[in-house]
């Protein structure tokens, strides 16, 4: 996304800034798949919305990641009954609609649209990041990546969140904007803009896909 949307001002502000280079694509990336769970996918629940197209993109992403053996980390929002009812997690105060992605539940299901393999990984967290207090930065490291494809709900929350602390990790962050999605444009764009400015590189489907079918193990 150009600073050009928001206007020449806006433009010439960061390009004086020096945001917006490219950042470095490696050869061992990891896609991170942030909370594309039933509480955020589908707008049956309160904290969801209809993310089936974001669904179904990062799926299309997925498959293309499985012949180079590109692992997959996907995340989770849960929290104990304790945690959900009570004053523990602060973010809760501020988020009250979280309080229903209680362990176990049908809201903190991996969407079942997702081809999810027995060998990708799983990060239950507490809070917007898939990095803070987890362990994916180990496990990224512990995997070799040098890069990652964040994909993913919200645009907004997690999925910013997540693509700041990975750049401050040490990895390279890669968003495909059709697989990432937020309950409203305005955040959704917005994020999208700030993060291709200063954190990743927001690029396409078709970007993502020719990156991870240039990898070395992938079907000519």
């Amino acid at each position: 996304m150009s600073a050009a949307r928001y206007g020449r001002e806006t433009e010439r502000t960061y390009a004086r800034a020096g945001f917006g280079a490219p950042v470095r694509r490696g050869a061992r990336p990891a896609i991170v798949v942030v909370d594309l769970t039933r509480g955020f996918t589908e707008d049956g629940f309160p904290s969801g919305a209809d993310l089936a197209d974001v669904v179904g993109a990062t799926g299309e992403l997925i498959e293309a990641g499985r012949p180079a053996g590109v692992p997959v980390v996907f995340t989770a929002i849960a929290y104990t009954p304790a945690e959900a009812a009570g004053d523990a997690v602060t973010w809760l105060h501020k988020a009250q609609g979280m309080r229903a992605l209680i362990e176990g539940s049908a809201e903190v299901a991996v969407d079942p649209r997702l081809p999810r393999a027995p060998w990708d990984h799983l990060i239950v967290k507490k809070g917007a990041s898939a990095f803070f207090g987890t362990s994916l930065s180990a496990l990224l490291t512990g995997l070799g990546c040098d890069t990652v494809l964040v994909c993913g709900a919200t645009t907004s929350g997690c999925v910013r969140a997540t693509a700041v602390d990975a750049v401050q990790s040490g990895f390279s962050v890669l968003v495909p904007r059709a697989c990432v999605g937020d309950r409203a444009r305005g955040p959704h764009e917005a994020n999208l803009f700030d993060i291709q400015a200063k954190y990743g590189d927001v690029i396409d489907l078709k970007d993502a896909l020719a990156y991870l079918g240039g990898l070395p193990g992938s079907a000519p």
